[in-house]
């Protein structure tokens, strides 16, 4: 007995279909085979009927004569030719049994009424079945009316009939058999792999993320195998991308609280000239602004990741923006001796955005591309209108990024270089803050020879100007 299961029901299903397939098919075969046999046996009947007919009519002889000559010339093997009057009495028959019977049957009066009446039933005095056929004979000796009526016995058909239906039964047991084997050999090769798949990923569900499933599965159980496979390896990707990221975040919140806590102690321990106070006091204000700045950082991706960050959509000038943003990263590209270059015409770019969020993307991106930029280089912002856009470029000669890198960039968490620092949420924020302003951000990077990043905004496009309708004289 096949347990309860997917397996069961393949097999269940398939059988029960093919089952009743072949019993519909048997039950019209065998009614089609009978319906030939009967209809073979009556027309043959019917035939030799019409043959009596054409010849009583013609026949000259006494009336005596003609009933025998028919009983005589007119009978069919295995069957029993009976000549009865209009009341149904038999008036003689070719078996020689008595002819004292009374025959009262649905041929009988079907003939009477100018037809060729067919029977089939038990014949009352052996219980056989029988086929009778009956017609009325007329213009012949005397003006009588006689009735032929030939019956044969349906006992061989029926026996040649059962054993066909026996020989038809078993074809449809050995069909059946082969439909179960083949049935439960295909729900094996869906429910075996969906076991090995279940067994894994109930592995996967215990944290066993190194587990894969093996094998070559085809179709939609391959496509699932290969999904569940590359589902564990994100995940173990991303718990790596998550170890990095504490690692990393641990060292930059220590390195700052270390500065504090140590001016602090100093500090308080007194004794120092101002200078020396001075120096303590902005190195901690220092180090606050940075460690905000990574808690902040960490918030905002939170919230974007739980879909709770709002935007203050309002018209942003793009141009002023990046001018602003030039302004904040001049000292820090001056330490390095690079320059800031903006090219763009002098008019405002604008779009519907929220202008901090914005700036976020923005200074994060030109923070970057200082980061990562050699000493005595140029960064090129450049502004554009493109077919109802707006392209940001920032561009640099740094170090690039590699190809392998280049796909994982916006990854959250990841970093090309570790040794920089940071969160690695810098460009998956500035991500989904371009998308919430329904743009795109592109990337292009070549190892070695620099990166260009550009944003496309949806430009704001300006109100037409409504003047004043001019009246006439007539209308003042």
């Amino acid at each position: 007995m096949i347990k309860k299961g997917i397996r069961r029901q393949i097999v269940l299903h398939y059988f029960f279909v093919v089952f009743l397939a072949l019993l519909l098919v048997e039950v019209i075969f065998m009614f089609a085979l009978r319906s030939y046999y009967y209809d073979t046996i009556y027309k043959k009947i019917e035939n030799r009927i019409q043959s009596v007919s054409e010849f009583a009519s013609k026949f000259k002889e006494p009336e005596q004569s003609l009933q025998s000559y028919l009983l005589d010339t007119f009978s069919l093997p295995n069957t029993e030719l009976q000549l009865l009057d209009e009341q149904g009495n038999v008036i003689d028959n070719s078996t020689n049994f008595a002819a004292d019977l009374s025959v009262q049957t649905s041929d009988v009066t079907q003939a009477l009424a100018g037809d060729t009446g067919k029977w089939i039933g038990k014949q009352p005095s052996t219980g056989q079945q029988v086929m009778a056929v009956s017609q009325k004979l007329d213009n012949i000796v005397g003006d009588q009316v006689y009735i032929i009526r030939y019956t044969t016995s349906l006992e061989l058909v029926n026996d040649k009939l059962f054993i066909i239906t026996l020989f038809s039964v078993g074809i449809m047991a050995a069909v059946l058999i082969i439909v179960f084997v083949v049935s439960t050999g295909l729900a094996n090769s869906i429910v075996r792999p969906i076991n090995n798949i279940r067994d894994v990923s109930a592995q996967m569900a215990q944290g066993r993320f190194d587990a894969r499933i093996k094998g070559d599965y085809r179709y939609e159980l391959g496509e699932l195998a290969s999904t569940l496979n590359y589902m564990a390896q994100e995940i173990v990707r991303t718990n790596q991308i998550k170890d990095d990221f504490i690692s990393s975040i641990s060292h930059e919140l220590r390195t700052p609280l270390t500065s504090i806590k140590g001016w602090s102690e100093t500090l308080n321990s007194g004794g120092y000239d101002p200078e020396e106070t001075k120096i303590g006091m902005q190195i901690i204000s220092k180090e606050t602004d940075r460690l905000i700045g990574l808690v902040e950082e960490i918030l905002d991706f939170s919230k974007l990741e739980q879909n709770a960050m709002k935007l203050v959509m309002g018209t942003v000038d793009l141009r002023e923006l990046l001018q602003e943003i030039m302004l904040n990263v001049w000292a820090k590209a001056e330490m390095k001796q690079i320059k800031l270059q903006l090219d763009s015409e002098e008019t405002a770019y604008l779009v519907h955005g929220d202008g901090n969020r914005l700036k976020q993307v923005f200074l994060n991106i030109v923070d970057n591309a200082i980061k990562f930029s050699h000493e005595s280089s140029i960064i090129y912002l450049s502004l554009q209108r493109v077919k109802g856009n707006i392209e940001i470029s920032v561009q640099d000669t740094g170090i690039g990024i590699s190809e392998e890198n280049l796909a994982r960039v916006r990854d959250r968490f990841f970093q090309v270089d570790h040794q920089n620092g940071g969160t690695g949420l810098g460009l998956a924020i500035s991500q989904q803050f371009v998308e919430r302003h329904h743009g795109q951000m592109l990337i292009r990077s070549e190892l070695g020879a620099g990166t260009t990043i550009t944003v496309s905004l949806p430009a704001l496009q300006a109100e037409p100007s409504v003047e004043p309708p001019q009246l006439s004289e007539g209308q003042i």
